[in-house]
């Protein structure tokens, strides 16, 4: 079952998409690990932890924003 899921799309040829696609999952994974990051630092009272939450939250937050921009491209749009 999940073999014809992940069968579905197989992806774009298109470098402008591919690069859209890889920098979404780029920002999301990157953001949320410095939120863990900073969740470990915030437990030995360091000052940082801010910083990690902030940069990783935004992060996050442009990597949702660019699903929704990569969802309005096509495929014909060079």
């Amino acid at each position: 079952f999940l073999m014809a899921f992940f069968k579905k799309y197989n992806g774009t040829t298109n470098t402008k998409l591919l690069r859209i696609e890889r920098l979404i999952w780029t920002l999301i994974y990157g953001g949320l690990l410095a939120i863990v990051l900073g969740a470990f630092i915030d437990q030995q009272e360091a000052q940082d932890a801010g910083l990690f939450y902030n940069l990783g939250g935004l992060a996050v937050a442009a990597g949702v924003v660019l699903i929704y921009v990569r969802s309005r491209m096509r495929e014909e749009d060079h």
